[in-house]
């Protein structure tokens, strides 16, 4: 079973196993705007919660992309350089931006699910 969890910096992170994918939100896509970049993490990359991971541009502003959880980087989302517009279609599936092995799923419990994530955002007037 997949769990779904959120930071207070606009990124999810979907779990399946040991595998975790992650991206940025709806609403985070919805503030950046049209997205015209994107950078993703090269396979292998050490990644520490809440650290750099990777980066993405648009119309209106750059922006780093934080890592949830600790982790190495198992994959990053080869389409993203090339179609950057996958994350304005769709943030939250085919616009993800990497695949992480966890070094410490503990470091989730931390982090919000959809209702306390849905709630946040209600909270900054969104």
């Amino acid at each position: 079973m997949s769990q779904l969890r959120f930071t207070k910096d606009h990124e999810w992170i979907r779990v399946d196993g040991v595998t975790a994918t992650v991206g940025i939100t709806t609403y985070a896509q919805g503030q950046l705007g049209d997205i015209v970049f994107v950078e993703v993490p090269a396979k292998g990359k050490a990644l520490k919660a809440g650290g750099e991971a990777a980066v993405v541009e648009s119309v209106k502003a750059a922006s780093e992309v934080y890592a949830p959880a600790s982790g190495e980087v198992t994959e990053g989302n080869a389409a993203l350089p090339n179609a950057p517009e996958t994350v304005n279609k769709d943030p939250q599936g085919a616009g993800w931006f990497f695949k992480m092995a966890l070094s410490n799923p503990a470091e989730l419990n931390g982090l919000m699910d959809q209702a306390a994530y849905d709630s946040y955002v209600a909270s900054l007037g969104a």
